[in-house]
């Protein structure tokens, strides 16, 4: 039937996409979260030295800009900047991860939802990556794997 639908002339250009196809999705997981992992760890990393190379200057945004609700500014910009300090690391590392993307999610949640509602198409894209990483995991390249191994007893 698809002789029928795919002239001849398409053949070759039909294969070379089948092949591609192929190729692709033989791409080991690892080497796709690696990206995911460096991505997220920046963008957290980044807010935080930019916090903490003027901390007056966060204390004043989360007081006036953010106004997170609930948590005084100054605890707020602590939590925050904790998060964005041990999360990256965590992620790099590839330990702790699906936790680690948990509360990044959580983060981006609340940044989302009370901080800047109008930034939802960058969020998304960091929720999509979280997601990945909280239902996938780190990937083989990480401590997590390592760890997992020793405690199934594979790591020999």
């Amino acid at each position: 039937m698809n002789d029928q639908i795919i002239s001849p002339k398409c053949g070759w250009a039909v294969a070379l996409f089948t092949r591609a196809l192929g190729w692709l999705e033989c791409i080991p997981y690892t080497f796709l979260a690696i990206p995911l992992r460096l991505a997220m760890a920046t963008v957290f990393w980044n807010s935080a030295m930019t916090k903490l190379a003027s901390w007056d200057t966060a204390i004043a945004l989360f007081t006036d800009e953010y106004r997170v609700p609930i948590l005084p500014p100054e605890l707020a910009a602590y939590l925050a900047v904790s998060i964005e300090l041990t999360t990256p690391i965590l992620l790099v590392l590839g330990l702790a991860t699906r936790p680690a993307a948990a509360v990044m999610l959580g983060m981006t949640a609340i940044i989302e939802v009370f901080v800047y509602p109008q930034a939802w198409p960058t969020h998304i894209q960091w929720a999509a990556m979280l997601l990945v990483l909280l239902a996938r995991g780190p990937g083989k390249l990480s401590i997590d794997w390592l760890i997992r191994q020793r405690m199934l007893g594979n790591g020999r």
